[in-house]
């Protein structure tokens, strides 16, 4: 893979990142790690909680998210974070938006030659 390609599958990650966070917390609260962990069992969502972390910060300022503080059974008070109704509202738009992307683009690319 080209560095220029690199980039461009950059780009694509970054802005399915937000809603396939924002379906994640769809399912229910989760803190940071879980998250983390929960993209990272998606190979073309794995990212780094350095990603993460500025992603729900942003998400937050929008009203999408909200967060809390609580006890963990093990080691320090950790932040969960849950859709507010803004953010299920958001999720529903964006989930609608990249279906028809998704959908026309596949359309496009369904006779591309994947040469190995």
């Amino acid at each position: 893979m080209t560095a220029e390609t690199a980039g461009r599958l950059s780009q694509f990650r970054k802005g399915a990142l937000e809603l396939a966070i924002l379906a994640l917390l769809d399912r229910g609260e989760l803190y940071g790690v879980e998250i983390v962990e929960r993209l990272a069992e998606l190979p073309g969502l794995a990212i780094t909680a350095g990603t993460v972390y500025p992603l729900l910060s942003r998400l937050k300022k929008a009203g999408l998210v909200a967060s809390v503080w609580r006890e963990s059974p093990v080691g320090p008070p950790r932040k969960y974070y849950r859709l507010t109704r803004k953010g299920e509202r958001e999720l529903v738009e964006l989930a609608r938006a990249w279906t028809g992307v998704s959908e026309a683009i596949d359309a496009l690319i369904s006779e591309v030659a994947f040469g190995d």
